[in-house]
């Protein structure tokens, strides 16, 4: 049985801090908070709060130089 997680199920503000040197986005669901980071692959970490079972951010690795790379190569 596949255990119930909540992603987006009450509208909340989403805020974002990007780390240009590490080349990081940092996204947050609401009011960040203290969550564990469950790394989903391809430079995705889903942060995710134990307690009320629900995504409450994720992080995304490498973003620009992923970017770039397939705008350079056409996807």
């Amino acid at each position: 049985m596949e255990a119930a997680i909540k992603i987006l199920e009450t509208p909340a503000e989403v805020s974002w801090d990007y780390d240009e040197e590490a080349d990081v986005l940092y996204l947050s669901v609401g009011k960040p908070r203290p969550a564990v980071g469950v790394d989903i692959g391809e430079g995705v970490i889903a942060r995710y709060d134990e307690e009320h079972k629900e995504v409450v951010g994720l992080t995304l690795i490498e973003l620009r130089a992923r970017l770039l790379k397939e705008i350079e190569h056409g996807g």
